[in-house]
């Protein structure tokens, strides 16, 4: 039994399961933010049940690979197969009529509930009002924020997520924004009540990711010595600006062709080359336009103990999205050692100290993305000085740090002062991240 006043907690990650392979359409840092959280719970002596939708019959309806205190149930709501997410709502009752026969079933009252998505927020609520349990809730995304940056009808996000979401401000407990920017668009666009957010970063694993010796991390994944690989790690879709980074690689190769012979961009996620879809055509065929389509490489999904070996090998990390709320690639990178080049939006904004531990850029802007990526390209000191910095910025971002955190949030869910848990002795980072200012 561990000594904290919260004991058994309920996450709930409704329409992407934490255990799924990373780079998929609906799987990202969502799905390692689920995962590490629990698992660091789990390891305090907590017990941490996680609910998401069963996407195939075939596969265990419990797994405890997060540990032994931590199990990822799997329930069936809607058909057993990968689905439209935002059909899911049309089964969001059988959803609740799974965890309350499973909550039963186990004889278990929950502590807690910790929701993820809109999705998992509307499943609280039900809960809430059969247990009387509170709601601590965590959007990762802000469909009004998609929907400002998209530049195509089919990638609005649906009216019944925006209002969604509003509900969801109102009714929980304690609402979670991963930025002071986030809890403030959370009040400008929906009406949140700023009092009620914790600000709580994501964290990374400063075990896993962590500087290798760069010569066997090439060597793993069979790049040359003497090569410089730019680096991409993320959904295949529009709002990740992908094009972009086509283009200024294409702009970089023109103005330095002497380059052409060390340079490759590669790009890690979406489907896999068997089976693209309409966003990875348009970025293959441009390649092919733009004339480097030998330089550009398409490497589908790749788990995270390979990504270690990818980022470490990488000379950057670009991440030229329209919109992240967030940005736990970045992290990654930076807790391997590798600088980043990013677009200037949301989380991003914070979490790269522009000339510290990367660089920051307008997104969209191809001209100046290609002359940062030339920079690094051709001053080696300076991206290794670039990279230690941000291996050190990394560090105040450790999932204990971040597990203190939440823990607060729930203490506030539940109407208690906070605790003092054990790292808030050393480890203010996360929650003075909400204020302060790059260096």
């Amino acid at each position: 039994m561990s000594n904290y006043p919260i004991q058994h907690i309920a996450m709930l990650s409704v329409h992407t399961c934490p255990l799924a392979t990373l780079g998929g359409k609906e799987t990202g840092g969502m799905n390692v933010y689920v995962r590490e959280l629990a698992r660091e719970l789990g390891r305090r002596g907590l017990t941490v049940d996680v609910f998401t939708r069963s996407q195939d019959s075939r596969i265990h309806r419990i797994s405890r690979r997060l540990g032994d205190c931590v199990r990822v149930i799997h329930l069936p709501a809607g058909p057993e197969a990968p689905y439209n997410k935002n059909l899911i709502y049309d089964h969001l009752d059988e959803f609740v009529g799974g965890v309350r026969a499973f909550a039963e079933a186990e004889g278990i009252r929950y502590d807690v509930l910790h929701s993820h998505y809109w999705l998992s927020g509307l499943v609280a609520r039900d809960l809430r009002v059969a247990w009387g349990t509170p709601i601590v809730h965590m959007f990762h995304t802000l469909g009004e924020l998609k929907n400002r940056v998209a530049q195509m009808p089919d990638e609005l996000e649906p009216p019944l997520r925006i209002a969604c979401e509003g509900e969801i401000m109102r009714f929980a407990d304690r609402l979670v924004a991963a930025t002071a920017l986030e809890r403030d668009q959370m009040a400008a666009l929906y009406g949140a009540d700023p009092t009620r957010v914790s600000v709580v970063p994501p964290g990374v694993d400063l075990d896993k990711f962590r500087p290798l010796p760069c010569e066997e991390a090439r060597a793993r994944i069979g790049l040359p010595p003497d090569h410089h690989m730019v680096l991409f790690v993320g959904r295949i879709q529009p709002i990740k600006g992908i094009d972009s980074l086509i283009r200024a690689m294409a702009l970089v190769l023109e103005r330095r062709p002497a380059l052409r012979d060390h340079v490759s961009l590669s790009l890690i996620g979406g489907a896999d080359n068997a089976t693209p879809d309409s966003e990875m055509a348009r970025l293959k065929t441009l390649r092919e336009e733009l004339g480097i389509g030998d330089l550009v490489t398409f490497l589908g999904s790749r788990d995270q103990d390979t990504l270690v070996d990818y980022y470490t090998a990488a000379s950057m990390v670009v991440v030229p999205s329209f919109y992240e709320s967030f940005g736990m690639v970045a992290l990654e990178a930076m807790a391997c050692g590798t600088p980043v080049i990013a677009s200037d939006v949301g989380g991003l904004s914070l979490n790269i100290a522009d000339g510290f531990n990367g660089y920051l850029v307008a997104s969209g802007d191809v001209e100046e993305l290609a002359y940062k990526i030339t920079l690094l390209l051709t001053q080696d000191e300076l991206r290794r000085q670039l990279g230690r910095q941000a291996r050190a910025w990394s560090e105040g971002f450790s999932w204990q740090i971040i597990a203190d955190e939440t823990l607060a949030a729930y203490d506030l869910a539940s109407g208690r002062v906070p605790g003092d848990y054990a790292a808030q002795q050393n480890g203010q980072a996360a929650q003075e991240y909400a204020e302060r200012t790059c260096p």
